[in-house]
This record gives C-alpha cells, structure tokens and sequence, in this order.
C-alpha cells in the first residue's frame, strides 16, 4: 500500500556555509521542525506562531 503522507521537503537557510547548514520544515500539523544537517536525525519542533515571531525579532535585529 503507498503511503498518504507526502515527501517531506527540507528548505536550507540560505545563510549555510561550508556544510555548516540550518534546515527547516513546515509539517503537516502546522508544527515547524528545525534540524541541523550533520545530525538530521535530531530536530526541533516549534508551533508555527512561535516561530514566525522568532524569525521576525532576527529580521527587526538586522540578522536575517
């Protein structure tokens, strides 16, 4: 039987360097995973709310 989830697509920061890499997700929860690409097997999960205000504080402080 095929499965009814979708491929998960992991989006690079576009900050990454030299494999030094921030991936995130958006799953289908509504829920935010963040990994780091050396060890994917270890994520972050974060409520999308949460997230979106985290990204807009760094973008407000000049870092993204």
């Amino acid at each position: 039987m095929a499965s009814e989830q979708p491929e998960i697509i992991w989006r690079r920061s576009s900050r990454s360097i030299e494999g030094n890499c921030v991936e995130a997700t958006l799953t289908l929860r509504e829920v935010v995973a963040v990994r780091d690409s050396k060890d994917p097997s270890v994520q972050l999960r974060f409520a999308t709310g949460p997230w979106s205000a985290f990204l807009g504080r760094i973008r407000a402080d000049g870092f993204g």
